[in-house]
């Protein structure tokens, strides 16, 4: 038995005050035990007592140390309870008046910045609605030049024609003869009025309306209402034996041996590592987005439906044909592609996803990169029929967002 003292056991202490009784012996409850955590009497501890060699102090002690616990636990209090009070008096008033001044600050930011916007929308709105008066009067001008060009010479033409018939009617054979220089220069004089050809001035001219400013709004903001991405997946018919689809359809991966597990079909790509997705877009505007983190070497895209298949060749080359559309990069180099014309792109980064965004009401091609929503490259064209997503890698992985 550790006990606090010294020769055998604790015995009751002489003079203590009543109190609770042990209930096993009915002694005082002078002893703490610190095993049992409990208050015992002096049997408890001695020789057959169930404390017995347990470490014992003297209650008074015990109830010293609380009480000197609760002293110094009530002064941590008083100390935080001053803390918490000058925290409120001196710091939260401090905050409050901060906390406004900031959002003050950061409302006029908001008004300053949207008005700076909305100013240079309205210079924006304000030059292409010029250009496109402009262009529209030019366009005009042009038309009634030309209505008062064929005007003259069809009165040319008619008076030439009057001139001819009145010869042919009217003329024997020597006088006819002796006119044949005037029938010649009457004839090349005609032959010097050219039929009308198509000229794209009397056309007009939808670059005007070209911004990059407008474009770049544009995009943002169609960017940011969209609800949700397409849900698009490969179509597995058309994948290459170059490539592994995964299960859900939505990843490509490269394989540099070519798969003998694939069966051969007319929509297969058996040479190129391409492939189309399952859904085609006629109509409307429509975006996905691409991981293309993981590869050096890819093309995302828009194809149309009769995109060859088969062979090695420029026809079913993604880019490199009249039916295709594509971003691409090998390694650091990024381009735009279509029918064998590639146009370098300018990327300060490689992007971790690409985005691609189809406004086919107003037939435009947009590629972006969806964290920064930075257009990359807008693509104008007149799209001949319906599109499908497509897609070629050639290093790792490529896998399409949902």
């Amino acid at each position: 038995m550790s006990a606090e003292g010294a020769g055998q056991g604790p015995g009751p202490e002489p003079g203590s005050e009543p109190g609770p009784l042990c209930p096993e012996h009915g002694q005082a409850l002078n002893w703490f035990c610190c095993s049992e955590r409990r208050l015992v009497c002096a049997a408890c501890t001695g020789l057959g007592g169930r404390c017995r060699g347990h470490r014992i102090r003297r209650a008074e002690k015990r109830a010293e140390e609380l009480r000197n616990k609760i002293v110094d636990q009530c002064e941590r209090l008083q100390l935080q309870s001053a803390t918490i009070t000058k925290y409120v008096a001196d710091v939260l008033p401090g905050k409050n008046q901060r906390a406004v001044s900031t959002a003050s600050a950061a409302r006029e930011l908001v008004i300053q910045r949207l008005g700076l916007v909305r100013s240079l929308c309205e210079s924006e709105e304000q030059r292409l609605l010029e250009q496109v008066h402009g262009e529209e009067e030019r366009a005009h001008q042009s038309i009634l030049t030309q209505r008062v060009h064929w005007a003259e010479a069809l009165q040319k033409l008619d008076t030439i024609r009057s001139s001819l018939v009145d010869m042919l009617t009217h003329l024997d054979d020597l006088q006819l003869i002796q006119k044949e220089q005037e029938i010649f220069e009457r004839t090349e004089e005609a032959e010097g009025i050219l039929d009308p050809k198509e000229s794209e001035k009397l056309n007009f001219n939808e670059k005007c309306t070209r911004s990059p400013l407008l474009t770049q709004l544009w995009a943002t903001a169609i960017l940011g209402s969209l609800s949700g991405t397409e849900d698009v997946r490969m179509d597995e018919r058309t994948v290459s034996p170059f490539l592994q689809l995964s299960d859900d359809r939505r990843t490509l991966t490269f394989n540099a041996k070519k798969s003998k597990a694939c069966a051969d079909g007319p929509e297969r790509f058996d040479h190129w590592p391409n492939a189309l997705a399952d859904t085609s877009f006629q109509a409307g505007l429509h975006a996905w987005t691409v991981n293309v983190q993981n590869s050096c070497a890819y093309k995302v895209g828009v194809a149309l439906g009769q995109l060859p298949r088969k062979g090695s060749g420029s026809d079913s080359r993604l880019g490199c044909n009249a039916f295709s559309w594509v971003f691409s990069r090998y390694g650091q180099d990024f381009r735009f592609s279509h029918d064998g014309q590639h146009e370098p792109l300018a990327l300060l980064r490689c992007p971790a996803q690409l985005g691609v965004l189809l406004d086919l009401q107003a037939q435009e091609l947009l590629f972006y990169e969806p964290a920064s929503g930075t257009v990359l490259h807008i693509h104008h064209a007149s799209f001949p029929g319906p599109l499908f997503p497509v897609f070629a890698v050639a290093d790792q992985t490529i896998s399409i967002v949902h």
